[in-house]
């Protein structure tokens, strides 16, 4: 067995229907996964009310307030302060690659 496996393509993560199955528990696993959702659910320089941050997110997965939380922890979606509006950023790098823990 490699000490590097190959990673995963997203679309493992995704049933037939295309829903997700589950939420990564992995950090780098997730961190692909909210990559893929920012690039695939939001346009860049567009502000998005909660609402439609929540209607994308409902669109793949029932606990779209995680997946909200995560996008926003992790940095690919910005929100103001009173959580009204968003809009996708690039996230930050960190260094070794890790995502930030969230306490």
């Amino acid at each position: 067995m490699s000490s590097h496996p190959s990673p995963r393509p997203v679309a493992d993560l995704f049933a037939a229907g295309g829903r997700l199955v589950a939420i990564p528990r992995r950090p780098a696993r997730r961190e692909a996964l909210l990559a893929h959702l920012a690039e695939s659910l939001f346009e860049t320089g567009r502000v998005y009310r909660e609402p439609e941050v929540n209607a994308a997110l409902k669109t793949v997965h029932e606990d779209y307030p995680a997946l909200r939380r995560h996008l926003v922890v992790g940095g690919f979606l910005a929100r103001t302060k009173d959580g009204a509006a968003y809009h996708r950023q690039r996230p930050a790098a960190v260094p070794g690659g890790a995502t930030p823990a969230v306490a």
